[in-house]
């Protein structure tokens, strides 16, 4: 990975790094020095500003005492942890490592060594998971006190455990109705507690929004290393070779081991709404027009006029939002917006 960072130097073109990002896999797993060098290199190898927000994934059974000044040390200042739930018999349905008591031990132990950013990551629609339950959930997560939350739906994919238990009957998926109702209770009981929504599936107390994951909704180049790890310079975009052998292989040899896709105008139009409507600033209809030579309000008119009668979608000066109700079905109405090339 560091070898990567020395190849893709010129990647960014110059541009000033705001946030840096450990995720994928368990991140956690390296050591307070692994974790230090990449970040060294970063600093000699890019401009990056003396308050970048640098973000670390971890799990709670991995953030001991030790670890926790480790990365503080490392110069990680925000942790997202992946909580999941409260509820033992959830997590070990997910097989997570960690239980209940874990989960609340590890935020207050983040406090205690410094961390003063942190997010936790929720996980709703589990099948069989009651409407008391998920309230108990939140309600534990907002007594931690984190200042951004995450919550993403329970979702089945076919080559998976759960897929194979769906396909054999022992796992039926929660009904999208009952998902939604769960997503509403998240969105009233968050936004009493002073946490904002501001993309579907991320709240945060004001001015806690996480920057590096608002950088890619608002299209911002950002460079990603590793394997699997995709890169976007707004033309076009790198996707890293999964395999980690021949990772390895071919960075040994010098080479940068990506695929390379140029994004058409209609990928860019779409792109760009499929993330800004996720969000509360919705999409921009003049960066449309100005970017891409693209009048959205004129050319889906008779769509954008049902959006706004339905009240799935307003017009607010001159962006175009999606209101609570009509983010529940953001990727829907997303594609059906997209140009088909």
């Amino acid at each position: 990975m560091r070898t990567e960072l020395r190849l893709q130097r010129d990647y960014l073109g110059g541009e000033k790094i705001e946030t840096i990002y450990y995720g994928g896999g368990t991140p956690s797993l390296l050591n307070g020095g692994e974790l230090k060098s990449l970040l060294e290199d970063v600093h000699s190898l890019f401009q990056v500003s003396g308050t970048a927000e640098v973000t670390l994934e971890a799990n709670p059974d991995d953030l001991t005492a030790v670890k926790l000044r480790e990365l503080r040390d490392s110069g990680v200042n925000r942790l997202s942890i992946g909580i999941q739930s409260f509820q033992d018999s959830v997590l070990a349905f997910l097989n997570r490592a960690h239980n209940s008591t874990s989960a609340f031990e590890c935020v207050d132990a983040s406090r205690n060594v410094g961390f003063n950013n942190i997010s936790i990551d929720l996980i709703y629609a589990i099948p069989g998971q009651t409407e008391r339950e998920w309230i108990e959930n939140i309600r534990h997560a907002v007594a931690l006190n984190p200042e951004h939350i995450s919550a993403y739906n329970l979702t089945i994919e076919p080559q998976t455990v759960f897929g194979n238990w769906n396909k054999k009957g022992r796992l039926s998926p929660m009904p999208d109705d009952h998902a939604a109702h769960q997503l509403e209770l998240l969105i009233e009981v968050l936004g009493d507690a002073g946490y904002q929504q501001y993309e579907v599936s991320n709240f945060a107390k004001p001015g806690f929004e996480s920057r590096h994951n608002s950088s890619y909704w608002q299209r911002r180049k950002y460079l990603g290393i590793g394997p699997s790890a995709h890169s976007y310079n707004g033309k076009s975009r790198q996707f890293n070779i999964r395999n980690n052998h021949l990772y390895v292989k071919s960075l040994k040899e010098g080479n940068l081991p990506f695929e390379h896709e140029v994004l058409t105008r209609d990928d860019q139009v779409n792109e760009y709404l499929l993330t800004t409507l996720r969000t509360r600033w919705g999409a921009d209809l003049e960066v449309m027009i100005h970017d891409y030579h693209y009048d959205l309000l004129e050319e889906q008119k008779d769509y954008i006029n049902t959006l706004v009668s339905k009240e799935l979608a307003v017009i607010e000066g001159h962006s175009l939002k999606l209101t609570p109700k009509g983010k529940m079905m953001a990727d829907r109405i997303s594609s059906d917006l997209f140009l088909i090339s």
